[in-house]
């Protein structure tokens, strides 16, 4: 197609570049001259971007972007979808990765018991490795830097058989990497997490009965080796009861202070509500073949729970005994029924009510929420639990059990409760603290429980769900194409990261994952060897991501962009100069 060649119509040249890939289209654009002619056309790029990407129309433009051609070359060029390394030290199953808030490290957890810290410099390096065994533990599965980056929180299992649930957490020193403290937590998925800058918050698990029991969480100080009877290091923070062999797992802590002015918004309204005063996203629909599929499962439902101060004191649970003693019990109940409805009516008129006004009412607020995961179906984890930290409960000083509680107050309440219906396997804050995002394998719509050890079928299509924490409502669809194959016993957790512009997620189908926020559209599927447990987005830099499988390896990315960059500042080879000054020497 040169200058003086035929020239071909716009609407089939624009017809050809559709069956191009990314580089194709962006690359034919820069030589052939008829389509520079015509690169700058919006309308044309609009065409090009909305049916190559398979994006519904009745999502718009990045409110940020120029024009649609640069949004066309942004999500070509800005994907971490490059692999420019492979990071063999570890020699067994890679579980968990987490950067340090400034980006220049990271930490890995391994089932070869090993917590390694890397150094995220031009070439990636092993900087420190430190072996858990000698603690007696099987391996380590998580990890997280505090926010000042002096202190890494890292979670591991204890040695024991198969059907244990115990673990522990151990603070290390990122100054010179020393074991400062070791706090117990029960069940070991938990994983536990930071509160502020010295505290911690683990978990332990109290059996009542066969399929009851009691969460406590636990505020813990990372120095415990403060030696000062008036300096305590640990505090109970909540205590919950477990109904139908659920238990708490997976605690995250979510600081509600940028509510008001996130990274973007992922609401029409409020975006266009917010357009004038700062930059925003919107998390659009699923393609136009995505609205051909079938039905997809309910939307979570967000409960709200009742006011536990309406409900009589000890009348039902007397009752309830009259009628057994009685006979007027009818059908009869099983074991499983008569402990599940001794349990719900015993703790009915011995739980503190939920904290009223939940959602943060100003911007500068210093609320935080511990999100976890927990259920009241089947053991499965199948709700995410919200509840709210009050100031002073975000210090170890005071009694070790807490505040005073009253008779009636023995347990605490759940402020807010998601109910997902279905396995959740992968939880993720954004940035901004605004939304969650949830990885969870979806039940049949119309399943019911009868018996709590043995929940529903799991599908295999993993729903990637985003909620927004300001409003607690689910955001949008959830975003799909990874996989998972394990059935209910033996599913596992599958690690998420959110950065300001995508969210990524690793899969059983041996890849990892990345979406745009925005488009709500998948980019580019990252080739493993097998399972891949955890992806992580540097905190500093989107466009490098790392994500860690079976495989034993951790695979670095970056964008192509980044790849240009990081290749022209790397010195040029002399070998020319050096054949010339040696020509002219002979």
């Amino acid at each position: 197609m040169a200058a003086g060649g035929p020239r071909l119509p716009d609407t089939v040249l624009f017809e050809i570049f559709l069956y191009l890939d990314h580089a194709d289209v962006l690359s034919v654009g820069l030589v052939c001259q008829q389509w520079r002619a015509v690169a700058r056309d919006e309308f044309l790029w609009k065409e090009l971007f909305y049916r190559y990407y398979r994006v519904s129309r009745d999502v718009p433009r990045h409110p940020a972007a120029v024009s649609w051609y640069d949004e066309f070359q942004r999500l070509y060029d800005t994907i971490p979808c490059v692999e420019v390394q492979a990071l063999k030290e570890h020699n067994d199953q890679v579980l968990h990765l987490s950067f340090s808030h400034s980006g220049c490290l990271f930490a890995s957890c391994s089932k070869d018991c090993t917590v390694k810290i890397w150094s995220n410099e031009l070439d990636i390096s092993l900087q420190h490795s430190s072996n858990m065994r000698p603690y007696n533990w099987s391996y380590t599965q998580f990890s997280q830097f505090n926010s000042d980056d002096s202190l890494l929180l890292v979670s591991g299992v204890f040695v024991g058989p198969h059907n244990s649930s115990s673990g522990e957490i151990a603070v290390i020193s990122m100054e010179n990497f020393t074991l400062l403290s070791r706090v117990r937590n029960k069940p070991y998925d938990v994983f536990g997490c930071w509160l502020n800058e010295t505290n911690l918050i683990s978990g332990n698990l109290h059996r009542i009965g066969r399929i009851t029991s009691c969460s406590v969480l636990w505020l813990n100080n990372a120095f415990q080796g403060i030696e000062s009877e008036n300096v305590n290091v640990v505090k109970r923070l909540f205590k919950i009861q477990n109904l139908n062999a659920s238990t708490i797992r997976t605690v995250m802590v979510a600081d509600c202070s940028r509510y008001d002015s996130p990274d973007l918004l992922l609401d029409y309204e409020e975006q266009l509500a917010a357009s004038s005063t700062c930059p925003v996203f919107d998390l659009g629909s699923d393609s136009e073949e995505e609205e051909a599929k079938p039905k997809q499962p309910p939307e979570p439902a967000v409960q709200e729970l009742p006011d536990a101060g309406v409900v009589p004191a000890e009348d039902g649970l007397q009752q309830f005994f009259d009628d057994i003693m009685g006979g007027h019990m009818r059908p009869a109940m099983t074991d499983t029924e008569l402990e599940t409805k001794v349990a719900e009516l015993f703790v009915r008129n011995r739980t503190k009510p939920p904290e009223p006004n939940l959602l943060p009412t100003d911007s500068n607020s210093k609320t935080k929420y511990l999100i976890f995961t927990t259920g009241c179906l089947t053991y499965s984890p199948h709700q995410i639990g919200i509840k709210r930290i009050l100031p002073h409960q975000m210090t170890t000083a005071g009694p070790v059990l807490g505040e005073e509680r009253r008779s009636d107050e023995f347990f605490d309440s759940l402020d807010h409760v998601i109910d997902i219906h279905g396995h959740i396997i992968g939880m993720g804050l954004s940035p901004d603290h605004r939304y969650l995002y949830v990885n969870s394998r979806a039940w049949p719509r119309d399943c019911v429980i009868s018996d709590p050890m043995q929940p529903p079928p799991i599908a295999e299509e993993i729903d990637l769900h985003v909620f927004d924490l300001k409003t607690m409502k689910e955001v949008k669809r959830a975003l799909r194409a990874h996989r998972a194959y394990t059935p209910n016993e033996e599913c596992f957790f599958i690690f998420l990261d959110v950065s300001r512009d995508f969210v990524a997620s690793g899969a059983e189908d041996r890849h990892g994952y990345i979406w745009d926020r925005h488009y709500n559209i998948c980019l580019a599927k990252l080739q493993h060897d097998n399972v891949v447990n955890s992806v992580a987005f540097s905190p500093v830099e989107q466009e490098l991501l790392l994500t860690a499988s079976d495989d034993t390896t951790i695979k670095v990315w970056r964008s192509p962009r980044a790849v240009r960059v990081r290749q022209a500042r790397r010195p040029r080879p002399r070998k020319l100069l050096f054949s010339w000054l040696m020509n002219q020497k002979s």
